[in-house]
Order: structure tokens, then C-alpha cells, then sequence
């Protein structure tokens, strides 16, 4: 009987040790995995860690390009307005402009009947030009003086005193007269020239002077005119041949109406004074 209830015992774990899946693990195998599982466990919680920090450092910088555009739509909008308000400055200033210029046009305007003089006077002097509109009398230089030189020739002085004589009217005693002189751009090439006029400068503004210095020996008022001198800086020509070099080669006579602004005659200007 007791034979049989062992026999029967051992039978039994037999057939359990033998069922699959009841195998059991050695204990450091065990540990081993406890181990690993905290690790992957640590390692998750620290992922789970850095997605939030990543989700709040996108809602930062979310908030930031919200901001930025925001500022760049305030500023597009300003820059529209600022250039909305330049271009009524522009046209408000154009307008002035040409109010300012209308005036100076109508007060400076030569009298007619003395302008008609002046345009007959350069029709029977073809190398005379005048220009009604601005006041201007241009004159070849080569005509008016040798080359290199600050002369006036015979016939220079001929046409002159018969400039001079139209200032004697009563209409042209307001006028007033601006004598500029100018030079090509080649230096004086004269020895005896070049030591009484070192330069350009000094030849143009010689000129310039003895236009004037006769036209005051034959009548024109000194308080009536002015001088000045470009030398070879305000060409109307390229310089490139001979032909240009003589059109550049030339005295400018602007004859003025009392109300023409003129840098330095401080009648004319009196504001800046």
C-alpha cells in the first residue's frame, strides 16, 4: 500500500516537471532581467521627460513667430503709411517748386521791348546768340579774343558798345547783368600767356573781366553787373576736336530782372541775409 502511494507521488512530479512552460529560470537570469526592465523603464520615464520639454519649447517658440508677425504686420502697415505720406510731400514739394519757379520766370522776365532788341541785335551779329526765355547772350570766345588771349578784338568791341547802349534805356535800368567766362580743357600752352594766366580759372574769369571792364567804360552801371569764371568745369561740348574745344571756348552774358535770385547779390536774396 505504501509502495504504491509513493510510486504514484513521484509519477506526478514527474509529469509536471514535464509540462511545457513550467521550466524553471536560474535566479541570476532573473535578476538580470529585473534589471534591464527598471532600465527601459528609467530610460522611458526620461523620453517621456523630454517630449514634454520639446512640446513646451515649440509652444515658446510658436508663440514667438505668432509675435514676430504680428510686429512685422504693425510695421508693413506703418511703412505703408509713411509711404503713402512721402509721396504727398513729394507732390506737395514738386507743386511748390514749380510755383517758386513760375514766380521767378515772371519777375525775372526781361522786359519784352528790351528783349526784342536784344534779338535784334544778335540777328545782325550771326555769332551773337540770345535766348528770350532765360536772358541769356552767348558769344563765340574766339571771336571776341584771340586764343589764350583776354583781349577784345576790334569787332568784339564794336558789338559790345552796342550792347552797353540798350542799358541806357529807362525799362533796363533795373536789369542787371552776370558776365561768366569759360576755357576748353586744355591747359594754356604759351609761355607769356600761361605767366599772366597760370590756369584755366584765371583766363576764363579774365575774360569774363574785360567783357565787363568795357562794358562799364561805355555806359553800364558798375552796381548793374557781376563776374565770374568757370574755366574748362561747365562745357557744352565733348572737348573732342577741335570744333567742340571753340563752342567751349566761349563769354556768357545774362542780362536779369531785378527779382532774379542771384547767389550773392543780396537784394535778390535778402532771406539769406
Amino acid at each position: 500500500m505504501y509502495l504504491c502511494r509513493g510510486w504514484l507521488t513521484a509519477a506526478m512530479l514527474a509529469s509536471l516537471t514535464a509540462l511545457p512552460g513550467c521550466q524553471f529560470a536560474p535566479k541570476g537570469q532573473l535578476t538580470a532581467c529585473q534589471t534591464q526592465n527598471r532600465s527601459l523603464a528609467e530610460q522611458t520615464k526620461a523620453q517621456l521627460a523630454e517630449i514634454e520639454n520639446l512640446k513646451a519649447h515649440n509652444r515658446t517658440v510658436e508663440n514667438q513667430l505668432i509675435q514676430a508677425e504680428e510686429e512685422l504686420a504693425d510695421l508693413d502697415q506703418r511703412t505703408g503709411v509713411d509711404r503713402k505720406q512721402l509721396a504727398n510731400f513729394e507732390h506737395e514739394r514738386a507743386e511748390l517748386r514749380g510755383q517758386v519757379q513760375g514766380l521767378a520766370r515772371n519777375a525775372g522776365r526781361v522786359p519784352a521791348d528790351f528783349s526784342g532788341r536784344l534779338e535784334e541785335l544778335s540777328r545782325r551779329y550771326p555769332w551773337l546768340e540770345f535766348d528770350p526765355e532765360s536772358g541769356m547772350s552767348k558769344f563765340d570766345g574766339d571771336v571776341l579774343f584771340n586764343s589764350g588771349d583776354a583781349e577784345l578784338k576790334l569787332d568784339a568791341q564794336r558789338m559790345l558798345s552796342e550792347f552797353a547802349a540798350l542799358f541806357t534805356a529807362p525799362e533796363a535800368r533795373q536789369l542787371r547783368i552776370m558776365v561768366v567766362g569759360h576755357t576748353d580743357n586744355r591747359q594754356v600752352a604759351k609761355r607769356p600767356t600761361r605767366e599772366r594766366y597760370p590756369d584755366n580759372w584765371h583766363l576764363s574769369t579774365a575774360r569774363a573781366l574785360a567783357v565787363a571792364d568795357y562794358l562799364l567804360k561805355e555806359g553800364v552801371r558798375e552796381d548793374q553787373m557781376g563776374v565770374a569764371g568757370y574755366g574748362r568745369h561747365q562745357p557744352i561740348s565733348r572737348n573732342s576736336n577741335a570744333t567742340d574745344r571753340e563752342q567751349n571756348r566761349r563769354v556768357e552774358i545774362f542780362v536779369m530782372g531785378p527779382e532774379t535770385p542771384v547767389v550773392g547779390w543780396t537784394e535778390s536774396i535778402t532771406g539769406v541775409y
